[in-house]
């Protein structure tokens, strides 16, 4: 099949893209480059630097490649940034995805991933939030992934297959660790370097901490049902899948872990927290295991390893 992937040459996207060159799957990769790289890109998966705003650039390459199966990932994923600038925030995450939907629509996709986010569009959770619970995204940028969702479901509502896959905060190998999210990177490129990390606020607030071959794993997973089961969701819930390990985790505690590993005694550094980011954020995946057969295969200490390795021999 054709596979689209947005934000192919970023941290999640270039692995799915890679999985799927590996499943005999023709591939082309569209990115910017604003937070991706270029390296990331797989070989034998075609490559278009292009933005979502630049809609007739879009436009033709969804009609020229004419794909099966978009994975939408293209983001701005900074909710620092999201409360600074907002309205740049909607620009890319809504409106740059509405668009790329309505092309999809026009180029009859048989099936549409989009990269939602369970870690913000619930609000603070000191319950697992289920797929059906209140949303009360408290940044831009869970509203902005909410109101996508919404527009999804109207896509879905006029035939257009889709399923929102609400992740917890995914880690791993290829995230950036000089950049502003993912803490399990930052955390390890800053031990590495004989630096002290920073922790903000007391280091409390808990995370649902998942791998990313496990969420690329419920991509496959999620394809393969919508292929299936073509159907169309009768509420906005319906389309949408919290994919994450079920287990939540401090911030502190992985700090532990990953200090542990590296056998440093370092203290981090302390912050005021941020504003946008929740305190507790826990996901109930009941639903990925019962619809798509969904489990995740790699523990938090495992996951930890496996990353912090990747981050000693990037350096190296």
């Amino acid at each position: 099949m054709r596979v689209l992937v947005t934000g192919g040459a970023g941290f999640i996207g270039s692995h799915l893209a890679e999985r799927f060159l590996d499943s005999g799957h023709e591939v082309l990769v569209l990115d910017n480059l604003s937070t991706g790289c270029a390296e990331n890109v797989p070989a034998g998966a075609a490559f278009e630097n292009l933005d979502l705003r630049e809609v007739e650039g879009v436009r033709s390459v969804v009609e020229r490649f004419k794909p099966e199966i978009i994975s939408h990932h293209a983001a701005q994923i900074d909710v620092r940034k999201s409360v600074a600038d907002p309205l740049v925030d909607a620009e890319i995450n809504v409106c740059g995805s509405v668009h790329l939907f309505s092309c999809a629509a026009r180029c009859g996709v048989r099936a549409l991933l989009f990269a939602s986010s369970g870690g913000t569009v619930y609000g603070e959770t000191p319950n697992p939030a289920n797929e059906t619970a209140p949303k009360a995204p408290i940044s831009p940028y869970g509203s902005a992934k909410l109101s996508v969702e919404s527009y999804l479901f109207t896509f879905a509502s006029q035939g257009l297959p889709t399923l929102s896959l609400r992740y917890g905060n995914v880690y791993g190998p290829r995230q950036d660790s000089a950049g502003e999210s993912g803490v399990i990177s930052i955390f390890s490129g800053a031990l590495l370097a004989r630096d002290a990390p920073v922790i903000y606020g007391d280091g409390e607030a808990v995370r649902d901490y998942v791998m990313v071959e496990d969420v690329v794993r419920a991509n496959e997973l999620a394809i393969e049902h919508l292929l299936a089961v073509p159907r169309r969701p009768g509420t906005l819930d319906d389309a949408a899948v919290n994919i994450g390990s079920g287990v939540s985790t401090s911030v502190n505690e992985v700090y532990r872990l990953i200090a542990e590993h590296l056998r440093s005694d370092r203290v981090p550094r302390r912050a005021a927290e941020r504003p946008g980011e929740l305190d507790q954020s826990r996901l109930d995946v009941t639903k990925a295991r019962d619809l798509l057969g969904f489990v995740p295969a790699t523990d938090l200490p495992e996951g930890i390893r496996r990353t912090v390795e990747w981050v000693r021999a990037s350096r190296a």
